[in-house]
């Protein structure tokens, strides 16, 4: 079994160190990064946003590696406009000035056109992984058998359970605000003449602007060759981003030799996956989950124990099944990062302590939430 390359995609918001609101300063700290990270830093929507990408590897521990500079340097270029790089899904206290579009055409266009989409409680940071490499044909054949998976995947991301201010009762708010967007949700089945038709209609007809609009929970991407997986929050604990990346290569390289063996893919009722993806913002890996085969609530911890069996032939070829049931059992035991959040909050009453807990900096170990008394 060959190991494919994994790469992440991880989207900050920038806040003032000061009063811990979003802040539109993102030109200048990319300015000041651009010498050394190149591409690797690029805008968002947002001015109150920036993203980093890593560079594919097929290793675990380069990819924490990679992850751990980016951050830092990230850290380090809005440090020097007075600004934190927070890792957190949505913005934890409002923003204090308006927030500004990104300055190009195209995101000009998308705020106009799809103006309800926009405002604070929308202002989200995702983590995405990509998995490759993979020609359009095989990426979608891919998304067609991990999409029963993926809200058992998302379950173990959560990580915005505070909008501008109010605990949402979510493990991940962003979930839900991002769900305004056209095609956000899981792919459709669909074959590659499939796919090329109905996004093309969507674009021709308005409701997508391009073929970067898909937002599928899995898509193939539009300029490399890999499948990208669109279900996590960006975390601040950098263990859950490797984890959430080795199980997804993991489950990618297991699918395959059914993919590649012609397998049909399970279809699985799509209110059962919608169902799924809800429950997985809702508790996380706290309460229930759903097993879409069977219609039934499972505990979600249940589920993800089922994942990694599922992951493991995949997993073992890249060294990585140690690793991955030691991270699992790690977070297991300390939550997800919405449940660190909320623990941080319970212990202080500070939103801008919750804030500080999400520091991007803080890269080279897990965020520790500090126990309510």
């Amino acid at each position: 079994m060959d190991v494919l390359t994994i790469g992440v995609e991880e989207e900050y918001h920038l806040v003032d160190r000061v009063s811990r609101a979003p802040v539109n300063r993102a030109p200048a700290v990319i300015r000041a990064l651009a010498g050394e990270l190149g591409g690797q830093v690029q805008a968002e929507f947002y001015n109150a946003q920036v993203e980093i990408c890593t560079e594919p590897t097929a290793d675990r521990e380069d990819l924490r590696e990679q992850l751990v500079r980016l951050r830092r340097s990230v850290a380090q270029g809005a440090e020097g406009v007075g600004c934190l790089a927070v890792a957190s899904g949505t913005a934890v206290i409002p923003p204090q000035e308006p927030l500004t579009v990104t300055d190009t055409d195209r995101y000009h266009l998308m705020a106009h056109r799809f103006a309800e989409c926009v405002g604070p409680d929308r202002l989200v940071c995702g983590c995405h992984v990509h998995v490759g490499s993979l020609c359009r044909g095989r990426a979608l054949a891919l998304a067609n058998h991990m999409r029963p998976w993926l809200p058992v995947l998302q379950s173990i991301t959560g990580n915005s359970p505070f909008v501008c201010g109010r605990d949402t009762g979510l493990d991940s708010g962003r979930s839900v605000a991002y769900a305004c967007w056209p095609t956000v949700g899981p792919p459709p089945l669909v074959d590659e003449p499939q796919y090329l038709e109905y996004v093309d209609g969507l674009v021709s007809s308005g409701v997508l602007l391009d073929r970067g609009m898909v937002y599928w929970h899995a898509r193939p991407s539009e300029h490399v060759p890999t499948l990208e997986i669109r279900i996590a929050d960006v975390n601040a604990d950098l263990d859950t981003v490797v984890l959430t990346a080795a199980l997804v290569r993991g489950l990618a390289s297991a699918l395959l030799v059914e993919v590649d063996a012609d397998v049909p893919p399970p279809r699985p009722p799509e209110r059962a996956l919608r169902a799924a993806h809800w429950l997985a913002a809702t508790h996380g890996i706290d309460g229930p989950g759903l097993d879409v085969w069977t219609g039934r609530r499972e505990p979600a911890g249940v589920l993800v124990d089922r994942l990694l069996e599922r992951a493991a032939p995949g997993l073992e070829p890249a060294g990585d099944l140690g690793a991955v049931r030691a991270l699992w059992a790690g977070l297991r035991g300390k939550g997800t990062g919405a449940r660190r959040q909320r623990g941080v909050y319970a212990a202080t009453g500070s939103l801008e302590a919750v804030v500080d807990s999400l520091d991007a900096a803080r890269a080279g170990s897990p965020v520790v939430a500090v126990e309510a008394a």
